[in-house]
């Protein structure tokens, strides 16, 4: 069995607010973006989320999976060039949108309710079940998050966070 695609990612906290995010895998290429204003401030944790959650859970095709796989950032979004994100990546995206929710409103949530409402948009898309999640691994995407926010939180502008996907690559 071959080895399975990683990436570097690589996020830049410039000193006029703006960021990046590179990704460079491991055959070598990479693909950017940057972000300014709101942006610059909602996609670093953003992006760190997906890596807590992609980590943890061991989602291999999430964003950061379809990014080692040769996906480009342009690739994410309209107008959709490799096609709308395969529905098992879908899978990542409501987790992370659901830790999002949570950050942004203050209210925890439950595994109970994450797991109906991936239940639902499994169903309605024809996709097997999904494993539940229990609220043991949500507290420890939680704790993850925690910490690369703290990595974040800590870098300096001018200076970037690096971190390897996945982890043990």
């Amino acid at each position: 069995m071959g080895k399975a695609a990683s990436v570097t990612i690589r996020i830049k906290k410039n000193a006029d607010g703006r960021t990046s995010l590179s990704c460079t895998r491991s055959d070598g290429t990479t693909t950017w973006q940057r972000q300014d204003g709101g942006q610059a401030a909602f996609f670093p944790r953003h992006d760190l989320t997906h890596y807590a959650v992609e980590t943890v859970l061991g989602h291999s095709s999430g964003f950061f999976g379809l990014v080692a796989a040769g996906w480009d950032l342009a690739d994410f979004g309209n107008p959709w060039p490799r096609g709308r994100l395969p529905l098992d990546a879908n899978v990542s995206e409501m987790i992370v949108g659901f830790l999002d929710l949570e950050r942004r409103t203050g209210e925890i949530g439950r595994a109970d309710d994450l797991n109906a409402l991936l239940t639902d948009f499994c169903r309605e898309n024809s996709l097997p079940a999904p494993v539940p999640i229990s609220d043991d691994e949500l507290n420890r995407v939680r704790q993850m998050r925690g910490e690369v926010f703290s990595r974040w939180d800590a870098v300096a502008p001018g200076d970037a966070l690096e971190l390897a996907f996945p982890p043990h690559s």
